[in-house]
């Protein structure tokens, strides 16, 4: 009897801890400094594909330095390599990061230094704010992977 109970203390056990596991799988915070578009769409296909798409949340990309140009709706974008097959622009797949409940913050900071402003960006793109961008950055559930 008291291996019994063992035993079921010890799947109850396991049980519990992957439960609680899966409940608290965190986020990302991906910071996307470049307009190449090579780096960018392989940044963006992690964070909406292997990330959010896999139940992580908050998943956000900031756009800083000269990745805010990749989210001007007047320039036009590319994707390179492999993820040229699904003929995406790297503005469709950001478009379609946010319509699944990704997160693109733009920079305020280098948003201004590059003459642009919200509404030259593409539909959903937040504006950064310290407590937008603190917030998802310092929560200690959240990682951030830099591109």
């Amino acid at each position: 009897m008291k291996k019994l109970s063992s035993v079921v203390f010890a799947v109850f056990l396991a049980i519990f801890t992957n439960t609680a596991f899966a409940e608290s799988k965190g986020g990302l915070f991906v910071n996307l400094t470049t307009d190449d578009t090579w780096a960018a769409a392989k940044a963006i296909l992690f964070a909406h594909q292997k990330v959010l798409k896999n139940g992580y949340k908050p998943v956000a990309i900031w756009m800083n330095v000269r990745g805010i140009y990749l989210i001007d709706k007047k320039r036009a974008s590319h994707v390179h390599g492999l993820m040229a097959k699904d003929g995406k622009s790297i503005q469709d797949m950001l478009k379609d990061f946010i319509a699944d409940g990704g997160i693109v913050i733009a920079c305020g900071a280098c948003s201004k230094a590059a003459g642009l402003t919200k509404d030259d960006f593409i539909e959903g793109v937040k504006m950064g704010n310290p407590e937008l961008v603190q917030g998802i950055l310092f929560d200690p559930q959240v990682k951030t992977l830099s591109w």
